[in-house]
């Protein structure tokens, strides 16, 4: 079996993240490996907090923490959301690991000896106030286009005009609040993108017509737009920094790497940091290094994050001149809005995914989320689609199947798995339905079409309800017991089915289903063509509990609590 390295946008360090961060990026990755893994192939499954760059400092200063204090606390309560949504990574990171401090240096010095990355004056902000230069989202001011007052200096988070810190009127100092403001020469080291503009344009010429339309047409864009060199210092107390054996001026300055130079490297960095766990039996280069015959590396992300991973950083990787792993396929995602508009934490609306833990257990979020994934458009989470949604398909069609088989089973036949007649054309034509619908699944999945992959689970549930209302074992047993003990049979099988290839979008729910029967040999890992078929890996005879209840509808009534909680549509 193949070796599949699969990565999310890393989520950054600052603030709890809401539903369209996860479906965007870690939700879908978790969702495919657990569907790999389920099919025999080794995977590596790495994220990691996004830990340094502006916000970090300020939000740390907000709270009145030392930064590297503030995001270990934030790494933490993160971890512990995604914990609680069952994310299966194989190892969750930092970025401001001592693994990633090493690689990232690494890979400087190689651009740098490669003829990549060059030093230059430029002009910038200074504070006196501060004693220190003040990167763009430190200085805050009026948008000169908007008149919003709290603009910052790269963008106007109100009309999402691009700045440059000169632009504001009336600019200040976001860390102590000072109008003394100066512009300087400093310097700083810029990565020549330009010189690597034809090797990036040939890379993602030989990969871009395997990826979805939206990751190859944003890499495109840029591309015929032209690579422009970037800066990849930043004047911050916190980051990777300026190693002095190379640049001891810039180091005895106190530079840093920009954020978006260190953060994709933090994947390598990350893969070290497992491995460096146990050593002597994980071998991180084998995933990275020399890796291009061997591996096959899927990046999950929205689609702001696709220009930095199809093109700045596989321009990064081309410049180190070494055999590093470059990505084979983007899955980008558009956005998840809430009611057509921006979630904000500010204003109180949208759910986050904390709060969504709070009130329904993961699975509700999961299957809808991936049921509903932005994929090629933008969608639009609303309190009401959400609901019909889990009612209809979790409720009503999974969880009501579940439910009423197992609880007439055990009233009519006792808590084992009853044996009935032999199977007949019913079961047959059942048994070659979901056959076919298991296989759409798989396509769907091995595409990675999430939301025609959910379509296909769905329709394997529909088919044990439309199964159970042709046979009607509560009317079958009044004249043929043999017969209704056979359907029910049948449908536990179904059952167990269903446990078993629905783990990836529910896994919690999923084990409920599988533990419902106490079988002495359950190892099934996934379920085969003749296995779906013949529908007989629950035997007659097999002890069964049944579950409590595996998704409780959400009420007229919880539906007005929560759109008063969280904001409906705006007015």
């Amino acid at each position: 079996m193949a070796r599949h390295l699969i990565t999310s946008a890393l989520p950054y360090i600052n603030g709890i993240k809401h539903l369209g961060n996860m479906v965007g990026s870690m939700l879908p990755a978790d969702v495919y490996s657990r569907y790999l893994r389920q099919r025999g192939h080794d995977v590596l499954y790495i994220c990691a907090t996004d830990e340094h760059g502006t916000p970090a400092e300020l939000a740390a200063k907000e709270q009145g923490l030392p930064v590297d204090e503030f995001c270990a606390q934030a790494h933490d309560a993160q971890k512990a959301v995604y914990d609680g949504f069952e994310l299966a990574f194989d190892y969750f990171g930092r970025s401001s690991s001592p693994e990633n401090r090493e690689i990232t240096q690494h890979f400087a010095r190689r651009l740098n000896e490669n003829g990549f990355i060059e030093e230059r004056s430029i002009r910038q902000v200074y504070s006196p106030a501060d004693g220190r230069f003040l990167p763009d989202r430190y200085v805050e001011g009026t948008c000169p286009h908007c008149g919003y007052d709290k603009a910052r200096g790269d963008q106007c988070e109100n009309c999402t005009r691009v700045l440059d810190p000169t632009d504001l009127i009336n600019p200040r100092s976001a860390i102590s609040g000072s109008t003394d403001l100066e512009v300087r020469e400093t310097k700083h080291l810029f990565l020549l993108q330009s010189k690597l503009q034809s090797e990036v344009s040939e890379w993602v010429a030989r990969h871009e017509h395997e990826w979805p339309q939206l990751a190859s047409s944003i890499a495109r864009k840029w591309l015929t737009e032209g690579l422009h060199d970037r800066a990849i210092t930043r004047d911050l107390d916190w980051g990777v920094p300026v190693p002095a054996d190379t640049w001891p001026e810039l180091a005895a300055e106190g530079k840093v790497f920009y954020v978006w130079f260190d953060a994709p490297i933090e994947y390598i960095g990350a893969t070290k940091e497992w491995a460096d766990q146990d050593p002597e039996n994980r071998d991180w280069k084998s995933w990275w290094y020399e890796a291009d015959d061997t591996v096959r590396y899927t990046e999950f992300m929205a689609k702001d994050n696709v220009p930095f991973h199809t093109v700045m950083f596989p321009a990064t990787e081309l410049g180190v001149r070494e055999p590093w792993k470059k990505v084979d396929y983007v899955k980008a995602f558009n956005w998840l809005t809430y009611y057509g508009g921006k979630f904000s934490t500010s204003q109180k609306r949208g759910v986050f995914t904390d709060h969504a833990l709070d009130i329904l257990p993961a699975d509700y979020w999961r299957y809808f989320l991936i049921a509903n994934a932005p994929e090629s458009d933008d969608s639009s989470f609303t309190w009401e689609h959400f609901t019909a949604t889990v009612n209809k398909d979790l409720a009503d069609t999974l969880g009501n199947f579940v439910n009423r088989v197992l609880s007439f089973s055990k009233k009519r036949f006792g808590e084992e798995v009853p044996a009935g007649a032999e199977a007949g054309e019913a079961e047959a034509k059942l048994g070659e339905e979901i056959a076919g619908l298991l296989a759409e699944y798989e396509t769907q999945m091995e595409a990675l079409q999430f939301r025609k992959a959910a379509a296909a689970l769905r329709a394997l549930w529909s088919a044990g309800n439309s199964y159970l209302e042709e046979k009607a074992p509560w009317l079958e047993i009044k004249t043929n017991p043999e017969g209704a003990a056979l359907t029910l049979r049948t449908a536990m099988n179904l059952i167990h089915l269903y446990a078993v290839v629905s783990e990836p979008f529910i896994p919690a729910s999923s084990r409920a289903m599988r533990s419902a029967f106490a079988l002495t040999d359950d190892t099934a890992a996934w379920v085969t063509t003749d296995e779906a078929k013949s529908l007989d890996s629950v035997p007659a005879g097999t002890p069964f509990t049944v579950p409590p209840v595996l998704f409780a509808k959400i009420t007229d009534e919880d539906l007005e609590t929560y759109k008063e909680r969280f904001g409906g549509a705006p007015e």
